[in-house]
């Protein structure tokens, strides 16, 4: 791993631990409630799945209690936030047996070979620097056929529509996310890493030439959100 992936990662992991208690809220609010729609398209997505299957980046565990919602089974969470995990566990409630949480890299999965069905991961894939090996520890664990699902932020394609996101993006994010967390740069940094995300024809391209097979690529609201449904070959 590279000193400059290393620095990063220290820097997400920072700026997590310190905006968690309203993480949530955050994210509900600068999406205008949009962030449950999106969560509900990616599970109805999976399909019928048995498990096991990894959350990754999964946070105050946000997607992984929608997945339990609709269908109870094995669910390991990952995430590099210790204080994720921890805060997120008072929301389990009685979905506790079900889930294992663990602190961990996505880049380095701690998982034998073909061990998980499918792998799930919202809003977190662009903070991976490192994203050909990430697919590739992805496609390592998942078992032959398994499911991949990203679920992830994009540019709209309309110009008129971008043009109004991209000023969404650099002036409301920050000032919203720095009046609710009092940590501004983190939101700066979320609307930066949103703008200098590669397109979904990237995107699309980088998972085929890791052997991934593409079932769906979804447009979400306006194209700002893209869902994408592949599986292992």
């Amino acid at each position: 791993m590279s000193v400059t992936s290393t620095d990063h990662k220290g820097f997400v992991k920072e700026k997590f631990d310190f905006i968690v208690k309203r993480y949530d809220l955050v994210n509900s609010v600068a999406s205008f409630f949009q962030d449950a729609y999106w969560r509900k398209r990616l599970v109805k997505s999976l399909g019928e799945i048995k498990g096991p299957l990894l959350d990754l980046c999964c946070g105050p565990y946000t997607l992984s209690l929608e997945i339990l919602r609709s269908k109870k089974l094995t669910l390991y969470a990952l995430d590099l936030s210790f204080e994720m995990l921890s805060f997120g566990r008072l929301k389990l409630k009685e979905y506790t047996p079900y889930v294992f949480p663990l602190k961990g890299d996505a880049e380095k999965l701690p998982f034998k070979g073909e061990s998980v069905e499918a792998i799930t991961i919202a809003f977190g894939f662009r903070n991976l620097p490192n994203r050909k090996e990430a697919l590739e520890e992805f496609s390592r664990v998942l078992k032959k056929g398994g499911s991949l699902l990203i679920l992830e932020f994009s540019l709209p394609k309309n110009v008129l529509i971008k043009k109004l996101y991209l000023l969404y993006l650099k002036y409301y994010i920050p000032l919203l996310g720095g009046l609710l967390t009092g940590d501004k740069e983190a939101y700066q940094y979320l609307a930066k890493s949103i703008q200098d995300f590669p397109s979904s024809e990237e995107i699309d391209y980088l998972l085929q030439s890791t052997g991934f097979i593409p079932i769906k690529v979804e447009k979400l609201t306006f194209g700002i959100v893209t869902l994408y449904h592949y599986k292992k070959a």
